[in-house]
């Protein structure tokens, strides 16, 4: 496990939070929003869901500067694949993509240019690719989440060991995709927080409550616990928990410590068709204006001065200590993850 999979206090977020309360909103560079009206539109390769942030980022940036943008939805692994091909072929179309897994296996692939806009400078380093390849956007908190009908608020495991109590056995349900919000995601969340020894013993025990492995993503694994299909949900993304309980269903998340945060990232396509629309882009949603979007959308936005909904969501002193990783990160140790999980329990 890397060293740099560690901790990370809330307080620095909060000094520059403080810091630039003050400081007033930097415009885009006019040569800069000029070349892109030249442009005049960008493709812009996407995880984010449409109906939820997508069409009305598209659309307030072309109402903002009169660039459109042309978007196509899919996952990380598929937006990584499309690039590759693309790349392979000569003709790249996308100039700008985002997600939280693509970046570093697009990097080794030399499609990514170094972009990092001048509206992300007020952010915490964390959340730049001290490479100049990414900046991120948004954070997904990975939590356990449960169902408040099978699960009387005040009862549900708050640690990781209180997982372990005998009741829960056969009531627990993940993702089991090697991916972050998977059950591999769980096992680097394990390990960067017990060490190697320590986690593994604990993943050990862990088997022995026979959580359930489905094949679908996340927010599925959380809408089978809704449906009482499962108590509880490991590694779901605890803004989906919150979504669902604001429209009536028996949904809640455990701000258990610490959570996996990752990053959705977003970064400029090397060999961009239009390439300064899509820097105009990439500037348009770090800024104080973008990060809003993220927030009315229900994400949790990375700028310290652009609270969540439910600031209780973001990790924090106030609120919940994390485990941050990068991209580089994720794509570094994933398979490891994947292969422990797959010789514990499996």
């Amino acid at each position: 496990m890397k060293t740099a999979l560690h901790l990370r206090a809330g307080a620095f977020a909060a000094m520059i939070a403080t810091m630039i309360a003050a400081t007033p909103a930097l415009a885009a560079d006019p040569a800069l929003i000029a070349a892109a009206k030249k442009e005049g539109e960008l493709t812009w390769y996407t995880t984010q869901i449409v109906n939820q942030f997508a069409r009305p980022a598209a659309e307030a940036f072309q109402k903002k500067y009169g660039v459109r943008v042309n978007y196509i939805r899919a996952d990380s692994n598929e937006v990584t694949l499309r690039l590759q091909n693309e790349g392979k072929a000569g003709r790249v179309m996308a100039d700008v993509f985002d997600g939280t897994g693509a970046t570093a296996a697009l990097k080794a692939a030399n499609l990514v240019a170094k972009y990092i806009p001048e509206s992300a400078n007020r952010l915490p380093d964390r959340y730049k690719d001290k490479d100049g390849y990414w900046v991120a956007t948004n954070l997904y908190v990975l939590t356990p989440g449960f169902n408040t009908d099978l699960v009387k608020k005040g009862t549900q495991p708050r640690t990781f060991e209180d997982l372990l109590d005998p009741r829960w056995r056969g009531k627990i349900a993940w993702n089991s995709s090697v991916t972050p919000s998977g059950a591999a995601g769980f096992v680097g969340v394990v390990l960067a927080h017990m060490g190697q020894e320590k986690g593994l013993a604990y993943l050990r025990q862990l088997s022995g409550q026979k959580v359930v492995g489905l094949q679908v993503a996340a927010r599925q694994v959380l809408d089978q616990v809704i449906a009482g299909e499962y108590a509880i949900a490991l590694n779901i993304f605890n803004n989906h928990a919150v979504i669902s309980a604001m429209k009536g269903a028996p949904s809640a998340w455990i701000p258990m410590e610490p959570a996996l945060a990752v990053f959705s990232c977003l970064s400029l396509t090397a060999g961009a068709p239009r390439p300064n629309a899509g820097k105009l882009f990439i500037d348009f949603l770090m800024s104080e204006e973008g990060q809003k979007l993220y927030r009315d959308a229900d994400y949790l936005p990375v700028d310290p001065a652009v609270q969540p909904k439910d600031p209780a969501l973001r990790p924090g002193d106030a609120t919940f200590r994390a485990v941050f990783m990068t991209p580089e990160e994720i794509h570094d140790n994933l398979p490891k993850w994947g292969a422990i999980y797959k010789d514990i329990f499996r």
